[in-house]
């Protein structure tokens, strides 16, 4: 079965608000390129080539002029609307009718990740198992949703922004379901906040089903973008990584290349339309290498 990729890419971003008053969160730059690349890159890090993007269909227009269908990048893109905030879950659960019975890997919209290892990673895990998620310690576990295992290490629960010390093993954003994830969400019901929470969702795979919990350790590195800081912080992070070592990171059009889902021609048609910025700059220098 054909996995299909998932970008969680909707809400309100009131975290960045006033910078988000007027344009989507995931639009945003980071450093040279919009932040959508980056959760997008990864999905086509992992072999991803049939991905849905979930968003507030007022931003539809602007997602288009930046994506199109995805053909420019040798992969399929479609949209569907989550039009209220109802939940993380409930983002996953609009996409029902376009993902039908595939598996998916879910990623949000603002989860930047990076590391040579990434590609082994996603490799290693494919034909293991269809439920995984992702975890890496963390400076301040109180602002996840943080992973409480037993006294072997197996997983026990996943307790969101615990108020006390549970575990430094943060939950990150980036999960694989099998297909019963749509049967799974129509058991859940509304938290206080009155949304489908995604930690409760991964809590019944826990409990129901057999996932395996990656930490991803140190050879990767992960962001959460949600904050003006976690901002800031990501893209000084990709400046210093792109400047000091000549590469780039989320490049969708590198990908695309390098994994043959594009031709020459079309990587370098692409690459001419940017020529004038420094991310275009790259690009064609990668042609030129």
């Amino acid at each position: 079965m054909e996995k299909c990729g998932l970008i969680l890419a909707g809400g309100q971003a009131t975290r960045l608000l006033p910078i988000t008053k007027s344009v989507n969160k995931h639009l945003l730059p980071v450093y040279s390129k919009p932040m959508i690349y980056y959760p997008l890159s990864t999905l086509m890090i992992s072999g991803i080539r049939q991905v849905i993007i979930v968003i507030d269909p007022d931003h539809i227009s602007s997602f288009k002029k930046l994506l199109g269908d995805g053909s420019d990048f040798g992969i399929e893109i479609k949209f569907c609307f989550q039009e209220n905030p109802d939940g993380l879950a409930n983002a996953v659960y609009t996409a029902k009718e376009i993902a039908k019975n595939s598996e998916l890997e879910v990623i949000l919209g603002d989860n930047v990740f990076f590391g040579k290892g990434l590609e082994n990673l996603f490799h290693s895990i494919k034909g293991t198992t269809d439920n995984a998620f992702f975890t890496q310690k963390v400076n301040n576990p109180n602002n996840y949703g943080v992973l409480k295992r037993n006294a072997d290490n197996s997983p026990v629960v996943i307790i969101e922004k615990p108020e006390k010390f549970i575990s430094n093993e943060a939950v990150l954003g980036l999960y694989f379901y099998d297909s019963d994830v749509f049967n799974f969400i129509e058991e859940l019901k509304p938290s206080d906040r009155n949304e489908l929470e995604i930690t409760d969702l991964n809590n019944l795979y826990l409990n129901q089903k057999k996932v395996e919990v990656i930490d991803i350790g140190r050879g990767i590195t992960w962001f959460d973008a949600g904050t003006i800081n976690d901002l800031f912080s990501v893209s000084s992070f990709i400046q210093s990584i792109e400047v000091q070592q000549k590469t780039l990171i989320g490049s969708i059009e590198e990908i695309a290349l390098r994994k043959n889902y594009i031709s020459e021609k079309k990587f370098l048609d692409r690459a001419k339309i940017f020529s004038g910025s420094e991310y275009g700059k790259k690009l064609l220098e990668i042609i030129d290498n």
